[in-house]
């Protein structure tokens, strides 16, 4: 038996219970986490802002050690470092088909299985996000775990798996941002702290943290922001003062609110890009009138995992932990354990801190 957080239904609060996990099966490895990050995706699963089958264990950033692993398995082997990675790509789906393995339209069909019994009822329980990381052990598909690199801390590890592969693809990979470019984030939180950072990396001169709590700006500060707002309905304005009245070359939003998305919009200078990490829920709409879409020239997408490759990346993103480029560590504001993730979504609902991580 282990220790899990388990969601009984959805808007219902965390259970900390014990739950029957079974042996990894062909293809399955058994893991005994070190860390998980909570993330502003587990609150919105919570509470019905995304769908997932009930009951369930959530956690999706996780890093741990391999415990065992089932037949066929030969990429890890027990005592191994891993890392979580909640949506695996399948290779044969038309959106990886095409190289774009973040799309993978098969990658959370494991959320709907059942994966473990609780312990007090033997009632069937969900791996939230494919991978369950908020329980002390978990059993995953092999797609689901990737080598942890040499050099990496492996608590700090927990993190590379959604806040920093997001906010690194954001720049990166979405954004494609260049050296000597501008740059505004909005939202401080684990992704955005990330998305700072990655911003810095790239070579962005102006980099702007934007955030509705004036507490977070040493934060934001402390991993690459030049310049901080507190949000307010003159932020765009702000913004546009700071760049020379022309708007940021690139925009990140991520939070996931209708206000937040046009004003990273109107932040945006004419051509630019605005970017959307943010997961917002279906009653948040933006309007965009025809002739300001013509006029403005601006692109905005949508991002999702950062459109990320975490096989090819996770490498790359160890390479600038090791050379001091990537602090994981500036990301955490508070270490707590397992029953303090109602705790964690708390501060999250208030916009407090920056990345929670869970340590086991």
């Amino acid at each position: 038996m282990v220790r899990a957080a388990v969601l009984p239904a959805v808007g219902a609060p965390l259970e900390i219970a014990e739950i029957d996990l079974p042996d990894p099966g062909p293809g399955q490895v058994r893991i005994r986490l070190a860390a998980a990050g909570v993330c502003h995706s587990d609150l919105s699963l919570s509470n019905g802002t995304m769908r997932v089958p009930v009951p369930a264990v959530l956690g999706h950033e996780g890093a741990g050690t391999v415990v065992s692993v089932g037949e066929g398995v030969t990429h890890v082997a027990p005592g191994d470092p891993v890392i979580l990675n909640w949506a695996p790509s399948c290779g044969t789906c038309h959106a990886c088909t095409l190289g774009e393995v973040w799309l993978c339209a098969n990658a959370l069909n494991g959320a709907a299985d059942v994966y473990a019994h609780r312990s007090s009822d033997g009632s069937d329980l969900h791996p939230g996000l494919n991978v369950a990381a908020f329980a002390e052990e978990t059993v995953v598909a092999a797609s689901c775990v990737l080598p942890l690199p040499e050099g990496i801390p492996l608590t700090d590890a927990a993190l590379l798996g959604c806040a920093v592969l997001t906010g690194y693809g954001a720049i990166h990979h979405s954004a494609q941002v260049r050296e000597g470019e501008t740059v505004a984030v909005f939202g401080v939180g684990g992704v955005g702290l990330s998305t700072l950072q990655s911003a810095r990396i790239a070579g962005a001169t102006t980099i702007v943290a934007v955030d509705v709590s004036p507490e977070k700006e040493e934060l934001a500060r402390a991993v690459g922001a030049t310049d901080y707002v507190v949000a307010s309905e003159n932020t765009a304005r702000e913004i546009r003062t700071l760049t020379g009245k022309q708007g940021v070359d690139v925009a990140v939003e991520c939070v996931g609110r209708a206000v937040t998305i046009r004003t990273a919009w109107e932040s945006t200078r004419r051509g630019g890009r605005t970017t959307v990490v943010g997961i917002g829920g279906k009653d948040q709409q933006v309007t965009f009138n025809a002739l300001e879409l013509f006029h403005w020239g601006r692109t905005l997408s949508g991002c999702v995992y950062g459109n990320s490759d975490p096989a090819k990346d996770v490498p790359v993103l160890a390479e600038h932990v090791r050379a001091g480029r990537l602090d994981l560590g500036s990301l955490v504001t508070e270490r707590i354990a397992l029953d303090g993730i109602p705790g964690a979504f708390e501060n999250m609902v208030a916009g407090k801190g920056g990345r929670a991580l869970v340590i086991f």
